[in-house]
């Protein structure tokens, strides 16, 4: 079912563009789609779709592409990395859509971007096998997940992972394209062999294979709903692909800022083989209403059992 569904702002519920709206029954290219399985998506008397409770997760995808980038929290090595298909949850609440301008993030001066695709979930399920998380999978669409990473570098210092260097913007479309569509690309391990390609300006900088994963995207939805549980419109990001999709991942191999940190008129372009393009314009920050003073050193008064 090629091509389900245009990604556009207000029609997108919570990074989730798998709308089912009443009375359409979509048919794929390869014969009728069964959408029993599928969880329904609500819908306000207006017609509009309402907001899904559901998250974003973003994996890790491939080590050379990691190992520049968040060296600040510690030495990873390869052995924890592939140990299990770490992942963190991003912001459900500053989507944007597939040809919005991106605004760069209050006190930001290196902005970049993030080449990924990301699976939709359309049927919940708790601590899936790898075979019902391939068929929770409803589709796929291209993810930017943008980054600040000069706040992204500070933060994670902290030990917490990403907080202020992420949370401001997360660009899906343009389209999702169904499971079914795909099957045929599957190789035998599961891993899709789509081309991917970013660029600035139309200049590009970076290009790879969806096929580069570290895990296929069935076990990454399998690892995510182990003693958890998905939900349909959950979308889970394949990590950013190496060999250039992200400038810090170029900037950690020379040593400087080469390609230089995104600036406002630029405009940032992904397209992904079967998929479509992406395109944001970067646009000046949003005014600041305040700055945040560091913690106070107080003294601390502590409660006892003879407290009055």
């Amino acid at each position: 079912m090629k091509h389900l569904y245009r990604a556009f702002p207000w029609i997108v519920a919570i990074l989730c563009l798998a709308l089912l709206i009443p009375g359409l029954m979509p048919v794929s290219d390869k014969g009728p789609w069964d959408w029993r399985g599928f969880g329904a998506i609500p819908v306000s008397a207006e017609g509009r779709t309402k907001p899904l409770d559901s998250f974003a997760r973003n994996s890790l995808m491939v080590m050379n592409g990691k190992q520049s980038v968040s060296t600040d929290a510690g030495p990873v090595s390869a052995i924890e990395w592939y140990a299990a298909p770490t992942f963190y949850f991003s912001n459900p609440h500053t989507l944007i859509g597939a040809h919005d301008d991106v605004a760069v993030p209050p006190g930001c001066a290196l902005l970049d971007f993030e080449l990924e695709v990301a699976a939709v979930i359309g049927r919940e399920g708790r601590t899936l096998d790898t075979a019902a998380a391939h068929d929770a999978i409803i589709g796929y669409t291209i993810f930017n997940d943008w980054s600040a990473r000069d706040l992204q570098r500070a933060e994670m210092r902290v030990g917490l992972g990403p907080a202020k260097g992420k949370d401001f913007a997360s660009t899906l479309g343009p389209w999702l394209v169904t499971a079914d569509e795909f099957v045929d690309r599957l190789d035998p391990d599961g891993f899709l062999p789509l081309g991917m390609t970013v660029a600035v300006n139309e200049k590009t900088i970076g290009q790879d294979l969806l096929s580069n994963m570290g895990w296929p995207f069935a076990e990454l939805v399998a690892y995510a709903s182990r003693g958890s549980v998905v939900r349909p419109g959950d979308v889970l990001g394949s990590g950013t692909c190496g060999n250039g999709g992200c400038l810090a991942e170029l900037w950690g191999r020379t040593g400087s800022q080469q390609p230089p940190a995104l600036r406002p008129g630029d405009v940032v372009s992904m397209t992904v083989e079967g998929i479509g393009t992406i395109r944001n314009q970067v646009v000046a920050a949003e005014a600041d209403a305040f700055d945040i003073a560091p913690a106070r050193f107080r003294p601390r008064n502590r409660h006892t059992a003879n407290s009055p």
